[in-house]
């Protein structure tokens, strides 16, 4: 048999003892076991089926998915952590003012900051003026609509049942909420308000310039519970 130049190589013999005395280093090592399989597959032709390779080739495979999809859960679960974590801060920081216009204020602030917005509005369905001094002082904020403006804005006039909180891009007729700022909001969180019994309903809008900032297939657990929570806030407020 006339032997060949591949044939007669020989393994360094410092690299030989290094693999026969730690041979779990070529055993993890992904790159390393694809290029044996692959030179024993050369070695038995192509006229060779190789069922063991086939099969681990495909638990290869299976494997490289399992591992995106636990990546794509873990990534998941800390992003849930966090968005837990940033809507109880800001919470705690809504919760801190003595003084009702301070509340309000502080939404539009810090609360706002946390929440990583751009803007927080409160609307509140009333029958009297706008033109309350009141009103007039947290103007940056509070927005004074008619009876039936929230829940008109929330389904776009189209009537039905609204949702406890709506994620969407910004309607054309947001001026009225945003003021100038409507010109560059791209996106907003609406969650409706129940202020109790004998009241009218009112509207917490959070507003954002990222048009990606809230979707509708985003889930809303988080902001419904910090809804509940303003809610409860104003109801003692008004009372």
């Amino acid at each position: 048999m006339t032997s060949t130049p591949e044939r007669d190589q020989k393994i360094d013999e410092t690299l030989r003892d290094t693999i026969i005395s730690a041979p779990e280093l070529i055993l993890e090592d992904a790159d390393l076991m694809r290029a044996l399989v692959a030179a024993n597959d050369r070695e038995q032709g192509s006229n060779v089926v190789d069922l063991r390779g086939a099969a681990m080739e495909r638990l290869e495979a299976r494997l490289d998915r399992l591992e995106d999809t636990h990546r794509s859960v873990i990534a998941a679960a800390y992003e849930n952590l966090a968005g837990t974590n940033q809507v109880h801060r800001a919470i705690l920081r809504m919760l801190d003012p003595t003084e009702f216009e301070e509340f309000l204020r502080n939404l539009g602030g810090e609360v706002a900051d946390i929440l990583r917005v751009d803007c927080v509005r409160l609307v509140l369905e009333s029958v009297q003026s706008e033109d309350d001094p009141a009103v007039k002082r947290l103007g940056d904020v509070l927005t004074v609509a008619k009876p039936g403006f929230a829940h008109d804005y929330i389904t776009s006039g189209r009537g039905g049942q609204s949702r406890p909180v709506t994620l969407r891009q910004v309607q054309p007729n947001s001026d009225l909420i945003y003021g100038e700022a409507h010109d560059w909001i791209r996106s907003e969180a609406c969650i409706q308000l129940d202020l109790g019994q004998g009241r009218l309903p009112g509207m917490l809008v959070l507003g954002c310039e990222d048009p990606h900032m809230f979707k509708p297939q985003q889930g809303t657990d988080l902001l419904a519970f910090f809804g509940g929570v303003f809610e409860r806030s104003m109801r003692r407020w008004l009372s």
